[in-house]
């Protein structure tokens, strides 16, 4: 059972009947709030990381406003009074479609630099699961050891090195991870104006590397043990880290594991359909916030797409979620899940795992309350022609 009441509205039943004894939310309720409370709080390098994006940020910043021009076509006397925002995915029903993406930086957002921890311990408390990045200041071992109940992903970074690779997937088996994520559009850094002002990269100045630092393969070519030579470490994780995968690499990632196989970064119909065919398990429509190339589609766009290629495989979205309104027209358009990255950062930033926590149930709190008032009691509900264009 996860603690997390249900109906999701009643977070703010909670929030009004504390009011009365004179208690006021001790975190922001929009995300403009949780942006600017956790920006007081994190050192400007992380800020700059977590929220800066590719080139001017037009792509970044179009990947939210494309939320704009879609709007929520009211329906009344449907006696949506029980709402059920469930979802089957991969075998497992889970109690939304919200999930938290994967997010590299994690570990440093918070003052104790465990982000990872506290990022699986809110996923326990609220029942949205984590896909876990292989960017982690923590080994995925001892972040999977705090989900709870509630299933969690595994993010690869696909390394040059299949030994490693394959050491990886093993460990994310073993740790009781549910599937398998492969993010395909970050084999290279993109161009983020905002990091190279500030020569900031995180891991080349050995951030979040614990999952690597604490991989046997990884470790037998270091020629010292990295907590007294994490140099080398670093200059062994450049080597490895960008692998420019190409189609015929898919039958080897297929190969890897019997988890299901999701891969991440598919924007164009054609894509989906070899994955599709080269048996993934799940296609997940993102173009990575808007971090890693700028002048392109916002997501968004590209996700009725997406969803007609895919021909009923689960489809994971994300880049440019920021309210529970924004996850009710994305499952609208054909999202299975919806992702938040941004906002979910901005939470460990102000208070760690309740400050999670805290931004999980405002998100869902609004989707459940949003489908009550304009007559969506169900998911299926939730369709195209739920949606009408913004002029």
């Amino acid at each position: 059972m996860h603690p997390t009441p249900r109906p999701f509205k009643d977070y703010q039943d909670e929030i009004y009947l504390d009011g009365l004894r004179g208690v006021v939310p001790e975190y922001p309720m929009t995300y403009a709030g949780w942006e600017a409370r956790a920006h007081a709080a994190m050192p400007p390098s992380v800020v700059s990381y977590v929220a800066g994006g590719a080139g001017d940020e037009r792509t970044q910043d179009a990947n939210v406003t494309a939320f704009e021009r879609w709007g929520l076509i009211p329906r009344m006397l449907v006696g949506a009074a029980e709402r059920d925002l469930s979802v089957d995915l991969f075998g497992m029903t889970l109690p939304s479609p919200l999930f938290m993406a994967p997010i590299g930086v994690l570990g440093i957002c918070t003052q104790d630099g465990h982000g990872d921890v506290a990022t699986a311990r809110a996923a326990a408390r609220t029942g949205v699961p984590m896909i876990a990045s292989t960017l982690s200041a923590d080994p995925m071992e001892e972040v999977a050891a705090e989900f709870g109940g509630t299933p969690g992903f595994f993010q690869l970074y696909t390394p040059t090195d299949r030994a490693l690779a394959e050491s990886l997937v093993r460990r994310a088996e073993k740790s009781g991870f549910k599937g398998i994520v492969v993010t395909l559009d970050t084999w290279i850094t993109g161009w983020r104006p905002r990091d190279l002002v500030t020569s900031n990269f995180p891991q080349l100045r050995g951030h979040c590397l614990a999952n690597y630092t604490s991989d046997p393969v990884f470790r037998a070519q270091l020629p010292a043990d990295p907590e007294h030579d994490m140099q080398s470490a670093v200059l062994k994780w450049v080597q490895v880290f960008g692998n420019p995968l190409t189609w015929d690499d898919l039958p080897w990632l297929r190969s890897l594991t019997s988890l299901p196989l999701i891969v991440k970064g598919l924007c164009h119909p054609e894509d989906v359909r070899r994955a599709r065919d080269g048996g993934v398990d799940g296609i997940y429509c993102s173009n990575h916030g808007g971090r890693q190339a700028n002048g392109g589609l916002p997501a968004l766009d590209v996700l009725p797409a997406v969803v007609e290629a895919a021909e009923g495989l689960p489809v994971l979205f994300d880049s440019g979620v920021r309210s529970g309104a924004d996850i009710v027209k994305a499952v609208a358009l054909g999202a299975t899940a919806v992702g938040v990255g941004r906002p979910y950062a901005y939470g460990l930033g102000m208070g760690g795992a309740a400050g999670v926590t805290h931004v999980l149930r405002s998100l869902l709190a609004e989707a459940d309350l949003l489908m009550a008032v304009d007559g969506y009691p169900t998911l299926a509900d939730l369709t195209r022609e739920a949606l009408q264009r913004v002029q």
